[in-house]
């Protein structure tokens, strides 16, 4: 696994794959309970009429190790789009090999590209490896923010208000 990186978009024929990074990384998290995403969801969610976000799928020697799913999102201070990456993976033994380095790098660039004010993403208060990769970037967390989820019925029944 030491020959060049590639960086690609995904495409439907890609929606197994992708699928197959978002189970490693909920092992990797430790949520695998809460991965309810099957292929033909994906198929339609990222590659159907109105996707609702994009992947890019990193490769060493044609072999997929790594993938980075993100989307827009839209900051009212800035008066701009700004791009949220939803999740960034790469498989244990790419790792250090700055597969990550190259992923995180093309989405900024893409965010870039667009215009967006601001590139942003969460990461878990134990991951302490990933919140030295984030630092070593240039990245701050920020520090007076909480995020909060309403899923399942608790959305529901706020829906139906």
């Amino acid at each position: 696994m030491n020959g060049k990186i590639t960086i690609m978009a995904a495409t439907s024929r890609d929606a197994g794959l992708v699928l197959h990074f978002i189970r490693w990384l909920a092992e990797y998290e430790r949520l695998e309970h809460l991965v309810s995403a099957t292929e033909e969801g994906l198929r339609e969610s990222l590659f159907g009429e109105r996707p609702g976000a994009e992947v890019l799928i990193a490769c060493t020697e044609d072999e997929p190790v790594g993938v980075a799913v993100f989307f827009p999102n839209f900051s009212t201070f800035l008066g701009r789009r700004g791009m949220w990456l939803e999740d960034i993976f790469v498989e244990s033994v790419a790792r250090g090999r700055g597969v990550g380095k190259l992923l995180l790098l093309a989405v900024a660039r893409i965010a870039h590209e667009r215009g967006c004010g601001r590139f942003e993403w969460a990461a878990l208060d134990w991951n302490a490896p990933a919140w030295d990769f984030y630092r070593a970037l240039g990245a701050a967390p920020l520090e007076d923010w909480t995020m909060f989820r309403l899923t399942g019925s608790a959305l529901e029944r706020l829906a139906r208000m």
